[in-house]
């Protein structure tokens, strides 16, 4: 069951995720295979006709530029994983603050859980829908097509009380009876850690969903 909300207060903030990749995995098994192929070379060359000085010079060059190589992507992730963790200071404060985000929120039996529904232009009435942990709908409630926010609190049409856990929440928006589209609800949850990671700071939400700083919309 839905109640609507006038006007809640939320400080609005936006920012960047940055992504990385890491060829370290492959430039490392390219480094042992340059070594077997070099031993096997060594052990097995004619002693009639051996390899001249300059070809393995040419070799113990290429190894040294490939060890150079693996070395310097192993300090970039190290580099990169403290980057991380400088990161995390900047958003230790939000801790235990309510963030909005379109990811599961977690309903402990009691509280209800803030939504922030955004029908779609054009649209004169929406449902909706809720689903639980495991992707079962136990809900669908038409609602006005607008983006004032909701309390969800957790109750069903015989007065009973759905069990704690997580929740996600759509809107189906509609022109009449035309279905114009299905958007995941934007919801209020308490971030109960900051934690970094090699591609920047993550924020763990209460019930154990994991986000990306970037994906939070508004703190309250």
């Amino acid at each position: 069951m839905v109640t609507a909300v006038s006007g809640a207060n939320a400080t609005t903030t936006t920012a960047t995720n940055s992504t990385s990749s890491s060829s370290n995995g492959m430039i490392s098994s390219d480094f042992e295979t340059f070594l077997v192929m070099l031993t096997a070379q060594l052990e097995n060359q004619d002693p009639l006709n051996p390899v001249e000085s300059s070809d393995y010079a040419v070799q113990l060059a290429t190894f040294s530029g490939v060890e150079q190589q693996v070395k310097t992507n192993n300090l970039l992730e190290t580099l990169s994983a403290q980057m991380g963790l400088v990161g995390v200071g900047q958003y230790a404060s939000w801790v235990g603050m309510d963030a909005r985000a379109a990811a599961p929120s977690w309903f402990d039996g009691s509280s209800p859980i803030t939504l922030s529904p955004n029908p779609v232009s054009g649209a004169d009435g929406a449902v909706l829908v809720v689903s639980d942990a495991d992707g079962n709908v136990v809900e669908r409630t038409a609602i006005s097509a607008t983006t004032d926010t909701l309390e969800w609190n957790g109750t069903a049409t015989d007065g009973s009380t759905y069990p704690e856990g997580l929740y996600t929440f759509q809107l189906e928006s509609y022109s009449g009876d035309e279905l114009l589209s299905t958007d995941v609800v934007e919801t209020y949850t308490r971030i109960t850690e900051a934690q970094g990671s090699a591609n920047g700071a993550v924020l763990l939400l209460e019930g154990g969903t994991m986000i990306s700083v970037g994906d939070i919309t508004a703190l309250r």
